[in-house]
């Protein structure tokens, strides 16, 4: 086994590199090296360590239990170190080109980045943003695997080493096409009310990313003993209020996303029949990044940015 005084601590990059990408050649890209050099500092890890640390399976370079082992504090590590190195440097948002990766649903490219491209053309012009879909079934979990920077969610527990504000709570409206038979016969208006009994006969589009036909308009029908019904649901929140533009389905839609996206899909938006729960959603990240002014910076600029969407 290596000392501190024999050992190259570059290797440390190659070792966190490969922990994350599993491929000799997307490390090498990470780190703006060659895939010979990725893989020479891997046999030099490999002597070091005492430990084959990857074997191949399939397409990809899966880790042995000891390299598992080391990801996290080697992250902490590295990310200490960086800290120190950099400790003097002051942030300026107009110079960075720091790249970072959202994930949210397409709410957020239809009411969020329109706004953040603009602040950012002015303010950093070179930094650069993606929103990704949700993981459905690991939503917290691609922050621990650097997959993402930031995620938008609904409130919901987090780990320990996850860290998380506030950024809005949205209330509820029902769209329907304009040419509704139903909304037509009963002569209602734009910002009406629906009455209950319409509401709970029409079929509903239900967003939601794994598939559940319970979301907080059932929760609210519940509470006075009434069900609706739930004809469809989507993970996309343009596949929702297509699907109801292009049918007699309605839909609960967040107030703000209504209202953008009414006159152009050929909807009416209206008031639901019952007081449906607002969703709160947050804006969380790993705490390993929670001091970090560009994080900080952007987490800032993406709380203020939604604050208008409150309702």
């Amino acid at each position: 086994m290596a000392n501190l005084s024999s050992f190259d601590l570059n290797l440390l990059r190659v070792l966190d590199a490969l922990l994350i990408e599993q491929s000799t050649v997307r490390a090498g890209e990470r780190l703006g090296l060659s895939q010979p050099a990725v893989s020479g500092a891997l046999k030099r890890l490999r002597l070091s360590l005492d430990d084959e640390l990857f074997f191949r399976s399939g397409q990809k370079l899966e880790a042995t239990e000891f390299a598992l082992s080391l990801k996290e504090p080697l992250q902490e590590v590295l990310n200490r170190v960086e800290a120190l190195i950099s400790a003097r440097d002051v942030f300026d948002p107009a110079t960075t080109d720091h790249r970072f990766r959202i994930s949210g649903s397409d709410f957020f490219a239809e009411m969020l980045m329109p706004v953040l491209a603009e602040h950012l053309t002015v303010h950093a012009p070179s930094l650069r943003v993606h929103l990704v879909d949700l993981v459905p079934d690991d939503r917290v979990g691609t922050l621990a695997s650097h997959d993402v920077d930031f995620a938008l969610l609904p409130e919901t527990p987090l780990p320990d080493w996850a860290d998380g504000q506030p950024v809005f709570s949205s209330s509820f409206s029902v769209i329907a096409r304009k040419a509704h038979p139903r909304t037509t016969e009963l002569a209602l208006a734009p910002g009406d009310v629906v009455p209950l009994d319409l509401f709970c006969d029409l079929g509903h589009v239900l967003f939601s990313t794994e598939g559940n036909s319970k979301g907080l308009g059932d929760e609210a029908l519940a509470r006075i003993g009434r069900e609706r019904r739930v004809a469809m649901t989507l993970p996309v929140f343009s596949g929702v209020y297509r699907a109801v533009a292009g049918s007699d389905l309605i839909a609960l839609l967040p107030t703000a996303l209504a209202h953008r996206i009414a006159e152009s899909a050929n909807l009416n938006v209206f008031e639901p029949p019952i007081p449906v729960d607002p969703a709160r959603l947050v804006l969380i990240w790993h705490r390993r990044f929670s001091e970090s002014p560009p994080h900080r910076w952007l987490r800032s600029r993406i709380t203020e940015l939604l604050h208008p969407l409150n309702a």
